[in-house]
């Protein structure tokens, strides 16, 4: 294995760097691994997509919407490297010839769609930020990083997307949030910020996606509603998925109502959505969570296409 690669199997802090190495790695060995990039983030950080797979039916994966929340990433990047490993050697999975499932679905991968939250949430701020003194403000002149969830200029981007974003408004005014902050600030407008935006119109423009599960962290559990929308046949989905992993299907409450991701594929563009909540504890989970996660959810990255026929 390439020394570059040992991360998956002997689990490190993820910062971007290491992300992108690991693609790095794993494009140079499996050549089959199409490797591009979604575009940008605010400090111009390249947000990595990668696809497996040319078939018609299409998924799409998306972790570390969160900055603490990268451990996702690792998960991603494990499922990606073993889905390689398998369709080098020609091999099988859960009963499913490898060859066969890629010429039959397209897998999308954005593991880390939050690079400069990660980098806060691990390494802190440096002194040649452009934003050094706005998100010392935001962060309450504290150096620990611990709990960022936003991305760079202390946006929460898993409620910019527009879907409930005017209601979200009214809540967060109530709850005292009023402008940049690590976590749960909406941003001045729906897709005001360059990582949602970017992959909301990777979105709307790959219509032969069916589906599109995203990884959040904690409390073993599944989200695939919208402020009471279900799309056909999602509960029956879902509850195959909450059999593969463990995880118990439950609804939103309070702010978690409100534009996220799988809020506005659901509402905004009918397409099957689900929010996986993984491991169990208090975020951020340690690195000792990696394989118990890894392990719940492994049967049901390799399959959730499938799920969806």
């Amino acid at each position: 294995m390439s020394t570059d690669l040992q991360i998956l199997t002997i689990p490190q802090s993820f910062d971007h760097k290491t992300l992108l190495t690991c693609v790095d790695a794993i494009n140079h060995q499996f050549p089959f691994l199409q490797y591009s990039y979604l575009g940008t983030s605010i400090l111009g950080r390249g947000i990595p997509l990668l696809r497996l797979g040319i078939g018609k039916k299409a998924v799409l994966y998306v972790g570390a919407h969160h900055g603490m929340e990268w451990i996702t990433s690792l998960v991603l990047m494990r499922y990606v490297k073993e889905l390689c490993e398998c369709v080098q050697r020609k091999g099988a999975f859960y009963q499913y010839d490898a060859e066969f499932f890629l010429q039959t679905y397209s897998v999308y991968v954005i593991p880390m769609l939050n690079p400069d939250g990660v980098e806060y949430q691990i390494h802190g701020i440096t002194d040649d930020n452009p934003l050094l003194e706005k998100v010392r403000v935001m962060n309450k002149s504290s150096d620990d990083f611990c709990h960022w969830q936003a991305n760079a200029r202390g946006v929460d981007l898993n409620h910019n997307y527009d879907a409930g974003f005017a209601e979200y408004k009214v809540l967060e005014a109530e709850n005292g949030i009023v402008g940049g902050a690590p976590t749960r600030f909406s941003g001045e407008t729906p897709e005001s910020e360059p990582e949602v935006a970017s992959l909301c119109n990777f979105i709307r423009f790959h219509n032969e996606l069916c589906g599109v599960l995203t990884l959040h962290t904690q409390g073993k559990e599944i989200y695939y509603q919208s402020g009471g929308v279900e799309l056909p046949k999602t509960r029956s989905v879902a509850q195959k998925l909450s059999k593969l992993c463990g995880y118990r299907i439950s609804d939103t409450e309070g702010l978690a109502c409100y534009g996220g991701l799988t809020d506005w594929c659901v509402q905004r563009m009918g397409i099957p959505s689900f929010t996986l909540e993984c491991g169990k504890g208090v975020n951020p989970l340690p690195l000792s969570q990696f394989f118990p996660i890894y392990t719940d959810l492994r049967r049901l990255l390799f399959t959730f296409p499938v799920l969806l026929s």
